[in-house]
């Protein structure tokens, strides 16, 4: 979503300097469906989980300026993407705001959402459409990215910040988990070798081709297993200390599996909205999680429908 509104600036005789302030935003994921390798020494890829929780990017730019500041200022990466946006359609520069309710460290794609709100935020205010692939050219020079560009579920290739595969949107679901707690740095967890033997990449693949199958088809129980799959061959990469009893809750309390996030610290289980009972249900989950969880914070988030 975007918003754009001009700001005529009172100037004497001369010209005044073109002004406009923007405003866009870019949904979180919670963790992947699916992360992986594919056969052959193809390319590292997941699958995103878009959820309701969104980063936001305001931005006044000045035609008649040069730099970004940035709110934060320790949004570093945010101030390159607006700076590489407004070198790319003419220049000049103005001030960058970033706000949001998207946690850092944890896996929910809170700097992708960062970086996506900002490209789209800048080119809105300068008078341009962003179409997702050229947002993919802009963040390919800053960091690997989630697929947070497009508003549906993809399978993107993170590493190189490329479009695999559009997939569609979810099944109505609320996610219920817990943050086991510390962050992980998704750029220097990218770096790590992750050494998959071929009999995995295989797997990959047939994971791939089922939650294609399963999204298209907006069936919950096939797109659960699939990410409980993932949450379990990630083990080695991520480990997540409470992976065996959130899948135990999920089945007990009618879930269709667990997801995690594969670079960060949250997990958590799919409710599908249509379950009997789902009220109910949903209560003795986010119950169970506190119990689980001591003293972590429990999550509660929205599947978030292609738009």
């Amino acid at each position: 979503m975007t918003s754009r509104q001009l700001v005529p600036r009172a100037g004497g005789h001369h010209a005044s300097p073109a002004r406009a302030v923007a405003v866009s935003s870019a949904f979180g994921t919670f963790g992947e469906l699916l992360q992986g390798a594919l056969p052959d020494d193809g390319p590292d890829f997941l699958v995103t989980l878009p959820i309701a929780r969104w980063a936001t990017a305001t931005f006044a730019y000045t035609s008649a300026d040069s730099g970004v500041e940035v709110v934060p200022a320790s949004k570093t990466k945010a101030r390159r993407v607006a700076e590489a946006v407004l070198a790319r359609y003419g220049g000049g520069g103005g001030s960058l705001r970033l706000d949001g309710s998207l946690p850092e460290g944890k896996g929910l794609a809170s700097s992708s959402a960062d970086l996506v709100a900002t490209a789209r935020a800048v080119a809105s205010a300068v008078g341009v459409d962003l179409p997702p692939g050229v947002i993919e050219d802009v963040l390919r020079r800053i960091e690997p990215t989630d697929g947070v560009m497009y508003p549906e579920v993809v399978a993107f290739r993170h590493r190189d910040v490329a479009l695999l595969d559009r997939l569609g949107g979810l099944p109505p679901m609320t996610i219920v988990g817990i943050d086991e707690g510390g962050t992980v740095d998704t750029v220097a967890f990218n770096r790590i070798p992750k050494n998959f033997t071929a009999a995995e990449r295989d797997e990959y693949a047939r994971l791939l081709d089922d939650v294609r199958t399963a999204v298209r088809a907006g069936d919950a129980a096939a797109i659960g297993r699939v990410a409980t799959r993932s949450a379990h061959l990630n083990q080695r990469l991520c480990r997540k200390r409470t992976l065996s009893a959130m899948t135990e809750l999920s089945a007990e309390v009618g879930g269709v599996g667990v997801v995690t996030a594969h670079s960060g610290s949250t997990i958590g289980l799919l409710l599908p909205h249509d379950v009997p009972g789902f009220r109910s249900r949903l209560a003795e989950a986010i119950n169970r999680c506190g119990q689980l969880a001591h003293r972590e914070r429990v999550l509660c988030y929205q599947t978030l429908a292609s738009s």
